[in-house]
């Protein structure tokens, strides 16, 4: 049975817009961040959307804490449960352990020595750290409601559109045979929809989404591009990426890339 923590009255911290899939019975709204829960031996994954907070995964060690295999393990198990969030274009992960413990900086260490593609170029992720615990739905719920986890997934959702920012211009000032970038909601549907296409990336701001007014024309593009593996981020539109978005309309689709 699924269990969902509701922002309440601190949702407004996290940006406004409507649901991505409207024929679920609740407001979940778009995907913002992963929590990461770490306690003795146990990893618990959050999916944190703009309205709720929603239970993923829970990961347990396989053999001792002080064997060294075992924590490597553990690790990896960490980032391969990270990465279908990572592949649907969800880069910010907050990591979550009680204080006066090293978890969370541990597996930061492992992923600058084993996967330092997560921390350069395009793959690039943005980790954050926070004492407290989020191994339960009470400690999340208590959790959500401290400011400072509030602040945390703000300035980490914000490094996160600045590195959407760089893709974007950098897409912009890219020539080739095709158009990478595609500005209209009906050239996004001709691409996804309506055509095997190559499209990487749906970027809008929380503004179009909230104001598009074919909603189920929007939602229905959202729901396919994402279950085509097409990277969707709705983004703030008062960030810097959100402003320059903002110049383009509010609604970009960028291809991928052509090999040479």
């Amino acid at each position: 049975m699924h269990r969902l923590i509701e922002f309440g009255h601190h949702k407004a911290n996290l940006g406004k817009g409507d649901m991505l899939t409207p024929k679920k019975s609740y407001r979940r709204g778009y995907a913002v961040a992963v929590l990461v829960g770490f306690d003795a031996g146990t990893i618990t994954l959050w999916n944190v959307f703009s309205k709720v907070v929603k239970p993923s995964l829970t990961l347990h060690i396989e053999g001792n804490e002080t064997n060294s295999n075992a924590i490597y393990n553990l690790h990896e198990q960490i980032v391969n449960a990270l990465r279908p969030s990572f592949k649907e274009g969800v880069k910010s992960v907050i990591l979550v352990s009680p204080p006066r413990t090293t978890y969370a900086k541990d597996f930061r260490g492992h992923v600058e020595k084993h996967h330092s593609w997560l921390l350069n170029g395009p793959t690039r992720v943005t980790f954050a750290e926070l004492n407290g615990s989020a191994n339960s739905l009470a400690q999340v719920t208590t959790l959500i409601k401290n400011p400072a986890f509030q602040k945390i997934v703000q300035e980490t959702t914000t490094e996160e559109t600045t590195n959407l920012l760089e893709l974007l211009e950098t897409r912009l000032n890219a020539s080739g045979p095709k158009e990478t970038v595609l500005y209209s909601v009906q050239e996004a549907e001709n691409l996804i929809l309506y055509s095997r296409g190559d499209a990487e990336y749906l970027l809008l701001t929380d503004k179009y989404l909230a104001i598009y007014r074919e909603k189920w024309r929007l939602n229905r593009l959202l729901q396919v591009a994402t279950n085509k593996k097409v990277k969707t981020r709705v983004i703030k539109t008062e960030s810097p990426a959100g402003k320059r978005l903002a110049q383009l309309g509010g609604f970009v689709c960028l291809r991928k890339p052509t090999q040479n």
